[in-house]
């Protein structure tokens, strides 16, 4: 759909709602699907507007999101629906996903608050899938209606092929499918009687005045309690001591027992295989969005995932021998491949990385200042122009809407995952061959917006992943002090 008409049906559907229509509309930062945010506000009102080209998504998520709101349980209210236009406004429950949370976290212990915050997490999902699942309509349940052996083998072929085959790995075919429908089989021991939220994640809660609040369960089936719980303390980058996982669990236990009858002994012994089939299923995920989309954030999450495997293999927490998949598994953490760069060699480097912001317009490509001619330079022009609108006139590539604005309504994305597989083999061979000075430039037509995120972007992502010295100069906003009129 068109932007254009896309911002005209949720116009309508907030007038609709509000009695007026919004004074802003601001496109939010994008999911990992084809579904599209906008926040839209009026006078202290406000709503998320929702735009996914999947009917029967919508249907999913708005049925459910109804059923479970009924009945007191943390999800955002469903305020007006025009389903054949594939839109809907639901309540606005913020910014702060529990995500966010574990950014703040370091390398320390994990804090106290963050382990407050996630047992009353495990708390509502036991409400969630237990009392929310008792009546709810599984007909609506898209794509399918129970996490049964289809679903599992579906997750496991693209496990296969998706990571495996992409990762190098050799692998006896025939004996990795008997070890899929051995976990399989035995996964279904465990019972399809609740609501599985299918993906639940930090970035799926949101927190509100310390209270948390649950979205994107559109994939929402009937399953087994266990998948959902190892999905939230298994998240690979959330990356929580096993003490601590094992605190949740145990109360999440504590709840769900409250609520329905559990042998506590069997839920665990079924527990840890659910933690493998979800861990199967985000190697899958992974490889398809990293190792063959090449996006960096997809790549950076697979070691977690495989370090995960690894511990379930290593303490013998799988109650079914699954042996091709060990040595798949093993053979992938053999190659080194996965190893993250060693970031102290890129401290100690005589490297220096100098990343400009500039206009093409105004000043023209920046001079390189080492005396080596110029390195990489990349022109934004062709991306979308958030300067074009008159609400992003005056902000810059480091302002929210803006970012936003880029990540959903431009290239910028895709843009990036090419640039930073360019300058990072440039990096490495000069960190390893002892060069001094790499220049890297990106314009656009003023230089406030497209290349102020780019050179950002790249800056913070090489600082991450290598360590290298780093210069970052805004030529444009830097003159005018970043304020633009």
């Amino acid at each position: 759909m068109k932007t254009s008409l896309l911002e005209k049906h949720l116009s309508d559907l907030f007038e609709e709602w509000a009695g007026v229509s919004p004074e802003l509309m601001l496109p939010l930062a994008p999911s990992g699907s084809a579904r599209i945010y906008y926040r839209l506000q009026y006078d202290g009102k406000s709503a998320i507007g929702t735009y996914s080209p999947n009917r029967q998504e919508n249907e999913a998520f708005v049925a459910f999101s109804r059923h479970f709101h009924a009945k007191g349980l943390p999800v955002p209210e469903i305020y007006v629906e025009r389903l054949d236009d594939n839109v809907y406004l639901q309540e606005d429950l913020g910014a702060t996903t529990l995500y966010s949370y574990l950014l703040q976290r370091d390398d320390g212990p994990f804090p106290n608050h963050l382990m407050t915050i996630y047992k009353r997490v495990v708390e509502d999902l036991a409400r969630l899938q237990i009392k929310g699942g008792q009546g709810l309509d599984y007909s609506k349940c898209f794509p399918r209606a129970v996490f049964d052996q289809q679903s599992m083998l579906w997750d496991f072929n693209a496990f296969k092929y998706q990571f495996l085959r992409l990762a190098g790995t050799d692998f006896n075919e025939q004996r990795l499918e008997e070890d899929a429908h051995r976990l399989a089989d035995f996964l279904l021991e465990a019972g399809t009687d609740h609501f599985m939220y299918r993906d639940f994640q930090s970035r799926n809660i949101m927190v509100r005045s310390g209270k948390p609040f649950f979205i994107d369960y559109q994939g929402g089936r009937r399953g087994a309690l266990q998948y959902d719980l190892a999905s939230l303390l298994y998240q690979a980058k959330a990356n929580i001591p096993d003490e601590h996982r094992e605190a949740l669990l145990d109360h999440y236990l504590d709840t769900a027992t409250q609520l329905t009858k559990i042998d506590r002994a069997a839920f665990r012994r079924y527990y840890y295989g659910f933690v493998l089939m979800r861990s199967v299923q985000v190697l899958g995920a992974y490889g398809l969005r990293g190792l063959y989309e090449r996006k960096e954030h997809f790549l950076k999450s697979i070691p977690f995932a495989l370090d995960n495997v690894q511990e379930l293999f290593s303490q013998n927490r799988i109650a079914v021998e699954l042996p091709e998949l060990k040595k798949a598994i093993e053979q992938v953490v053999a190659s080194g491949q996965f190893e993250p760069f060693d970031t102290e060699r890129g401290e100690q480097s005589l490297l220096t990385v100098r990343i400009h912001s500039f206009s093409y317009k105004k000043g023209g490509i920046p001079p390189d200042p080492s005396g080596n001619g110029g390195g990489f330079t990349f022109d934004c022009r062709f991306l979308h122009n958030p300067g074009r609108y008159e609400p992003y006139k005056q902000l810059t590539g480091r302002d929210e809407p803006v970012i936003n604005f880029l990540q959903h309504h431009s290239k910028m994305g895709e843009f990036l995952n090419d640039v930073f597989r360019i300058v990072d083999e440039a990096v490495e061979n000069y960190i390893e061959r002892s060069f001094t000075n790499l220049m890297v430039s990106f314009g656009c037509t003023g230089g406030q917006h497209r290349s102020v995120y780019a050179a950002d972007a790249l800056a913070k992502h090489l600082k991450e992943k290598y360590g290298v010295a780093l210069e970052l100069e805004h030529i444009e906003q830097e003159k005018k002090n970043w304020i633009n009129k």
